[in-house]
């Protein structure tokens, strides 16, 4: 269970006794990494490690499936926001969770306690969602089995953190501050990937995905190398059309947001023409909802048929009182969409 905080720990070893630009894929020895780099290396561990990022698959049998979002938590000393957003997904059934950048301010030990809250996450979710059972062997040592029932997968762990959480976070400006990215990475690996969720399959027995798409705007800016890698088409559909094999809706996660929030806000860091270049592929995968973060402030726009969400910040320091600081989003099985405010309800001690 600690093998990854020590991890973290190196990390940060790491920072202080090299200079160095350049990194492994996995992102450890890292120091004052851009987004060139960043998504370089992201773009390295997504194609090596694709398993990760598994499709999803909804219960065929439900009506619906939700997916759950929240942004900015900044976890410091108190996870609590992050338990409660956690404990909320997995009593709620929801499909995965989404979260929208500066998960946490840059330092080692707030990253250890985001990583003891993800696997107070795995042990909820895996008693929730999978059958537990253990063998002992001739030798006496003992192994757990976890089984995935609805992918039918089994893992035989004899660590609860090897098993897959379905949470899928963005990288934002906090968490790379101070040359973070080395700890995030650890945790993430990857800040630029997609996933998508076989949703429904019809009479015909064609098949509908629904397309998850997360970009790296932790900079204020995509950069060439991810500007040219979406124009390569390493985030368009990959599935056919022709065969009977269909992309249904695509949702986007960013954590710069685009939009304003109000008049007298600050605007979006994006450069012009990289905004209009987000409006334009948006419309292009024709995007169904986008999400957004940074600026702690609610906002709504629907421009050219796509919903806008800019999402307040679910930090208890930034937001001390009890509030609607997460989105549920619905998806039936009919392909119709509708998504309301989850109320949280934890205060720091």
């Amino acid at each position: 269970m600690k093998k990854l905080q020590y991890t973290l720990l190196a990390a940060v070893a790491a920072l202080i006794l090299t200079s160095c630009e350049k990194v492994s894929p996995i992102g450890v020895l890292v120091s004052g990494t851009g987004v060139e780099d960043r998504v370089k290396m992201s773009n390295i561990y997504f194609k090596q490690h694709k398993a990760e990022y598994k499709d999803l698959i909804v219960d065929l049998n439900a009506d619906e499936y939700t997916f759950l979002v929240g942004a900015d938590s900044h976890v410091t000393d108190d996870a609590g926001r992050m338990d409660e957003m956690f404990s909320i997904g997995i009593e709620g059934r929801d499909l995965l969770y989404a979260h929208l950048g500066d998960i946490a301010d840059t330092k080692a030990e707030y990253y250890i306690n985001l990583d003891n809250c993800i696997l107070r996450a795995k042990e909820k979710y895996a008693e929730k969602n999978y059958e537990k059972s253990t063998f002992t062997d001739d030798d006496g040592d003992e192994y757990t089995f976890y089984t995935d029932t609805l992918n039918e997968k089994i893992y035989l762990n004899s660590d609860i953190e090897d098993i897959p959480l379905p949470f899928y976070p963005v990288v934002g400006n906090h968490d790379i501050t101070h040359n973070g990215w080395a700890l995030w990475s650890s945790l993430f690996h990857s800040s630029f990937y997609d996933v998508y969720v076989l949703a429904n399959i019809d009479e015909k027995e064609d098949l509908y995905y629904d397309h998850f798409i997360f970009l790296d705007s932790a900079s204020g800016t995509l950069g060439k190398e991810q500007v040219e890698l979406i124009e390569e088409g390493v985030l368009d559909s990959k599935y056919n059309e022709q065969i009977g094999i269909h992309t249904r809706h695509t949702f986007v996660f960013s954590h710069t947001n685009i939009f304003r929030p109000r008049a007298v806000e600050f605007a979006s860091t994006f450069p012009r023409e990289e905004m209009f270049f987000l409006l334009d592929k948006f419309a292009e995968w024709n995007a169904s909802m986008v999400f957004l973060g940074h600026v702690h402030k609610w906002d709504y726009e629907k421009v050219n048929g796509v919903e806008y969400l800019t999402l307040d910040s679910m930090s208890s320091d930034n937001n001390p009182d009890p509030g609607d600081y997460l989105i549920r989003v619905h998806v039936k099985k009919d392909g119709t969409i509708k998504w309301e405010p989850v109320h949280m309800s934890y205060t720091a001690k």
